[in-house]
């Protein structure tokens, strides 16, 4: 269960896992940095883009009401999936395709991302026990078009990744409803058309 500053953090612990691993690698010094799609119209040189492209609805549905740390009660949590596209740039294709499958490699060791990486986004943003979990999940060649073209970019080798069920707590409180005391039946009255 995480702030709403979940999102983010999450983004922020994937491309600093990279730029972590990066030093002593070939790819050290390479730039590794959060995408909107205003960047894929003047991509960088070198490095590893991260494009946050869709937000899924996760598999909760009809969750209670939930009581704060506080002891007020809140909304229910909003569970989402996130889908991620992990781009390569480089100056020649086989230099492209290397950092990709080297990212690859650094991200199937981040399946699970605990909670003390999520949280130097900034602190207390998930709970200590928390994790959320990475998955390399590719695209049909239909979606990837359908991805690409709106982003004004010449297409590059991409993989895509899910981060699934990150669970948002509420802040807002539920409005005041009363509970239902009684039901009343009636019978209803027809209407004679002459």
């Amino acid at each position: 269960m995480a702030t709403y500053q979940a999102i983010a953090a999450i983004s922020s612990a994937i491309v600093t896992a990279l730029k972590d691993a990066s030093p002593g690698s070939p790819f050290e010094g390479m730039s590794f940095d959060i995408y909107g799609t205003k960047q894929f119209e003047k991509p960088m040189d070198e490095g590893v883009s991260l494009f946050l492209f869709r937000l899924g609805s996760g598999s909760r549905r009809n969750l209670p009401l939930r009581v704060g740390r506080n002891g007020d009660t809140y909304r229910p949590l909003i569970a989402v999936d996130l889908h991620y596209l992990v781009t390569a740039w480089g100056k020649t294709p086989a230099k492209q395709q290397m950092l990709l499958g080297w990212s690859l490699s650094q991200l199937a060791g981040l399946s699970a991302i605990p909670a003390f990486m999520l949280n130097n986004f900034s602190p207390d943003v998930f709970q200590p026990q928390d994790t959320v979990e990475l998955i390399f999940d590719p695209l049909s060649l239909q979606d990837i078009a359908n991805l690409w073209e709106p982003l004004k970019s010449n297409y590059q080798a991409s993989a895509t990744y899910v981060a699934r069920m990150v669970v948002i707590e509420s802040v807002v409180a539920p409005s005041p409803q009363t509970p239902v005391q009684t039901r009343q039946f009636d019978f209803g009255k027809e209407s004679v058309q002459p």
